[in-house]
């Protein structure tokens, strides 16, 4: 429950703070953050260059991987150019529509990445307990409907955060304490009750990571299984080698959110700056480091970047 003595109306403009409490070193964290950008642009876009232009990597695992790359750079675009405004000209207004918007592309890239992390997972699963039959069952018809049912999910969980957020008639302030419009950020500074807020939030959470974690969990699990029943150790080696990528992707995307809930359930409050900066790193740290996993771990995409510079070396 909040509640206000002096509440404002909703206003037409809010005040991005940026990361409370180290105002003054704002200049500093735009260097990783400009860089961050910088390498996960060049690393994505390298990586969609080098699928669309090698007729060979036009299978499911590397359409999938082209999916993520796409996201990723969405991601990037609709956060850290926002961020840099902040840190670097001191933009820190955003109008409320604006506001929503932000509200709803975010986490929608967001939660589409979660998807498309559990279609690749049901991709090695299927690869493994179905080797002869793989090209058959992930046809091109199916991953379009793998990639609408990703698109189609991330648009139903989002689209009441805007709703519910424009429903909010009144605000303890019109400072909002992060570095972009985040739906419970929002939600915190308004006046009355939120406890339906923080349901659908709770909701939103368990609908997209709770449920994509616990399949990905799943899949692992079944692709174990079959693993260990191979007597060949080389053969075990092998398999498991092909899942090597997606399971450090995995592993980067989910520990900072796993961390933030354990956090919370165990009764550990962050200090503010700490828990954005953790935020942050929620859309900023995978789309920079995936390109760099798959690009150094997948033998197909390694060895046509070495020759994309050795061709440049010469």
């Amino acid at each position: 429950m909040s509640s206000c003595n002096n509440s404002i109306p909703q206003p037409l403009m809010f005040i991005l703070a940026g990361i409370p409490g180290l105002k003054s070193s704002h200049g500093w964290f735009s260097v990783p953050f400009f860089l961050v950008f910088v390498i996960t642009v060049v690393g994505n876009a390298t990586i969609l260059c080098i699928i669309r232009v090698e007729k060979s990597l036009h299978e499911p695992m590397f359409l999938l991987l082209a999916m993520l790359s796409v996201v990723d750079l969405s991601l990037v675009s609709v956060t850290v150019p926002r961020m840099l405004g902040i840190f670097w000209m001191n933009a820190k207004e955003i109008s409320f529509n604006a506001c929503l918007t932000q509200m709803f592309f975010i986490p929608s890239f967001y939660v589409m990445e979660s998807g498309i992390l559990l279609a690749m997972a049901f991709d090695r699963f299927v690869a493994i307990w179905h080797p002869l039959r793989y090209a058959t069952i992930l046809a091109n018809n199916m991953l379009v409907k793998m990639a609408l049912a990703v698109l189609a999910r991330a648009v139903a969980v989002l689209a009441p955060a805007p709703i519910l957020a424009k429903r909010l008639e009144s605000f303890q302030t019109h400072i909002i304490a992060y570095s972009y419009c985040a739906y419970m950020a929002v939600v915190q500074i308004a006046c009355g009750d939120i406890s339906d807020h923080i349901v659908y939030g709770l909701m939103v959470l368990v609908a997209s990571v709770g449920f994509d974690l616990s399949f990905i969990i799943l899949s692992y699990g079944l692709i174990l299984h079959a693993v260990f029943r191979i007597p060949s150790w080389e053969a075990r080696g092998k398999a498991l080698s092909t899942c090597g990528s997606h399971l450090c992707v995995i592993a980067l995307f989910y520990s900072p959110v796993v961390f933030s809930v354990l956090a919370q359930i165990l009764g550990y409050h962050m200090a503010p700056h700490l828990q954005i900066i953790i935020d942050n790193l929620y859309f900023l740290v995978p789309p920079m480091v995936n390109p760099l996993i798959y690009g150094a771990r997948t033998k197909q995409v390694r060895e046509r970047v070495l020759r994309i510079f050795h061709c440049h070396g010469d």
